[in-house]
């Protein structure tokens, strides 16, 4: 058996190149607060967050090569910049749920009190979720099985950088097509979308003998929204997930929505009869929302649940195995039986051990201000810990998995929140205070596994290139201190812009985060399940169907459950406009296998792909945190159309699709030329 050849890092051990500077840090810094503003946008309207590894690269490796910076600051440039995606991520997926479920008011939210909460919680999550990553580093970066693709391909930006050939151009092109669009459709220049509410014929139907009549019913039908930022996401998840997000679309508004009117029917029509509203066509897409909401989300609910459970399940062997590694790596290095180099040096076990016991401290406290109880708060404190640890582990291997674009950190919340719920009403935990425990929980919880996966692909980054971990992992903790001091103002912004577009008035699910524009899905997720299960009145039949349907979608062998039931719980042109971006994914791979492209065509090729994909997703998400800022100043927005055709909009979708076929198919380079090759 030939021997296995051993990896060698871009930049030797041996090597000495300046790293921790300060213009790279400051550059992180900066990119950690605007990358993670414009992740925030994207999640409370889409319900997922998009890896900010690409942009934070090739920012960085444009301005640090004015300055001759080394692809080592370059490292530490990206990894602080990205940390900020993961801050956001955890911000969205549960700040939200304190308003959704009436724990804060949300008329007051700008109040300096929610900003002290809200910053504090997401710190100390933050740095639990740095401190489990430095013991978790090693077994995971080192794991062969574990292809960390979208690693992989930020490694490649940057050993592009060093040979001259930047993808700013495209990342910042993109960007700038993404900020028109957008700001075209605030212009009102075209629609962002379309809905139709397709009416059934009155039937009767005999039910054990006795004829029922049956209201009309029917279905509403809407188009993709006119989105760069959700195309851009469906494109770097690719055909396959993108269609299994849709999947779950088509099941809540083809088959559950039409198929709940059809026999809730009568009696919604006895209710708007009988408080003298007129039964149109508007009044009924108006109750097939409302059912989607009350009945179809909670089915979904169930089916996020066992997903969750199942994927933990599929990475036990894998868990158990790498946590005894890192038990016995620790157990080494204490002893001084490991001599490390430089780039297998980790920050201080002793220091990050007094760290994590600061931060339970911390923890306690935040919970015991929430629950006003000192038995509770300390459960509260040790299920964080061990769901921490725990989650982070999972969250790190799904992210060496498929990367942390696809990384779905509210199933893992989810699955924390639950059993701290039902801990907290095991202690006799209830009401308000109840609830705000448990959402306590689910939040420093969410925040660490966001940290924690976001920064193993960074390290993995960092293992590639050559990179001193422990400066890494210093520089995410100033990344962290940044991105949580600033974060809630990005929710502010949205949340009060929303408001004052909207009538001036917080109206829960209405305006502002959780509302029509913002629906914060997993956010809102939080609220019904603490609120249910601590309040007594969760609709569990409901959560119980969800479950079994997830089981069966596992013993179809569904690649992700999880993906289908999240395309569940979003709005059809959400997930219409993902899978959009997936199909023209598939286009370009189908000319991509057309034009026989080797391997280091393709790499090149869908590298350009990635680039262009995300900076759509930034140029929509910035400028939409811009018209937000427009409208808590009440400026007025002039429209060049009062009542925009979609058929305008559809130029929109084949612009998009042509820079994302063409330009990739175009900078695919010379087949002799050396790349190598990306899983992606």
């Amino acid at each position: 058996m030939a021997e296995e050849k051993k990896f060698v890092p871009f930049v030797s051990a041996d090597t000495n190149l300046p790293e921790m500077t300060l213009k790279a840090l400051i550059l992180g810094l900066f990119m950690a607060v605007l990358l993670g503003a414009a992740n925030a946008y994207l999640g409370l309207k889409a319900g997922m967050t998009i890896a900010a590894t690409y942009p934070a690269a090739v920012i960085g490796m444009a301005v640090l090569r004015l300055t001759k910076g080394s692809i080592l600051e370059e490292n530490i440039a990206r990894t602080v910049g990205s940390i900020g995606e993961s801050v956001a991520a955890g911000a969205i997926f549960t700040i939200p749920a304190f308003m959704i479920a009436g724990i804060w008011d949300g008329a007051k939210f700008g109040e300096f009190r929610y900003y002290v909460e809200t910053t504090v919680i997401l710190f100390v999550g933050g740095v639990i979720g740095i401190l489990f990553v430095s013991i978790l580093r090693r077994v995971m970066v080192e794991d062969k099985e574990l292809p960390f693709p979208e690693s992989i391909a930020a490694s490649e930006i940057h050993k592009a950088g060093r040979s001259g050939k930047s993808g700013a151009k495209f990342l910042f092109g993109a960007m700038g097509i993404g900020a028109l669009i957008q700001v075209l459709i605030k212009f009102k220049f075209f629609a962002d979308g379309w809905q139709y509410f397709f009416r059934f014929a009155s039937k009767k139907i005999s039910l054990s003998g006795n004829t029922s009549a049956m209201a009309s019913g029917g279905g509403l039908f809407s188009t993709p929204g006119v989105s760069p930022a959700y195309m851009g996401v469906g494109y770097i998840i690719g055909p396959n997930l993108a269609a299994l997000n849709f999947t779950g679309g088509l099941l809540a508004w083809g088959l559950f929505v039409p198929l709940l009117l059809y026999f809730l029917g009568p009696q919604i029509l006895s209710q708007l009869s009988a408080n003298g509203a007129n039964v149109s066509d508007q009044t009924w897409a108006g109750a097939a929302t409302d059912v989607w909401k009350t009945i179809v989300r909670p089915i979904a609910i169930g089916g996020m649940l066992m997903s969750a459970a199942y994927t933990l399940w599929k990475m036990r062997k894998s868990l158990i195995t790498g946590l005894k590694r890192a038990i016995g790596d620790i157990s080494k290095a204490a002893s001084g039986g490991i001599v490390e180099d430089r780039t297998q040096k980790d920050m201080n076990f002793k220091w990050v051990f007094i760290g994590i016991l600061l931060a339970g401290v911390a923890t306690f406290f935040i919970y015991n201000y929430y629950a006003q109880n000192v038995a509770a708060a300390l459960v509260a404190t040790l299920v964080m810990i061990i769901a921490g640890f725990f989650f982070s582990a999972v969250s790190g291997y799904l992210v060496g998995l498929i990367g942390s674009s696809n990384n779905p950190i509210s199933g893992l919340t989810i699955s924390t929140l639950i059993v701290a719920a039902l801990l907290m009403v095991a202690l006799g935990m209830h009401g308000q205070q109840g609830i705000a425990a448990v959402l306590g929980v689910a939040a420093v919880v969410c925040v660490g596994a966001a940290v924690a996966g976001e920064m193993l692909q960074d390290l993995k980054v960092g293992h590639i290139l050559g990179g001193t971990p422990w400066k890494m992992e210093v520089g995410d903790l100033f990344g962290i201190l940044i991105a949580t001091a600033v974060m809630f103002w990005p929710l502010w912004i949205l949340h009060q812009g929303d408001i004052m577009e909207h009538g001036g008035h917080f109206i829960v699910g209405v305006t502002g985060l959780g509302g029509a524009s913002y629906p914060a899905p997993q956010a809102s997720l939080m609220a019904i399940i603490s609120s249910g299960i601590v309040g007594g009145d969760m609709a569990w039949p409901l959560i119980i169907v969800g479950m079994l349907m997830a089981i069966g979608f596992i013993l179809v062998k569904v690649k992700s459950p999880m993906l289908v039931c999240v395309g569940m719980y979003l709005p059809l042109e959400t997930s219409f406009a993902i899978f959009i971006g997936g199909l023209i994914k598939g286009i370009y791979d189908k000319f991509a296998q057309r034009a026989k492209f080797n391997e280091n065509q393709k790499a090149r090729s869908e590298n350009v792909g990635v680039l262009l994909a995300a900076g759509l997703i930034a140029g929509e998400a910035l400028i939409g945190l811009l018209f937000a800022a427009f409208a808590i100043l009440n400026w007025d927005i002039p429209h060049i159309f009062e009542h925009p055709s979609f058929l305008l909009s559809l130029l929109v979708f084949i612009a998009v699709g042509y820079i994302l076929v063409r330009i990739p198919m175009k900078n695919a380079g010379n087949p002799d030329e050396p790349a190598p090759p990306m899983t992606m």
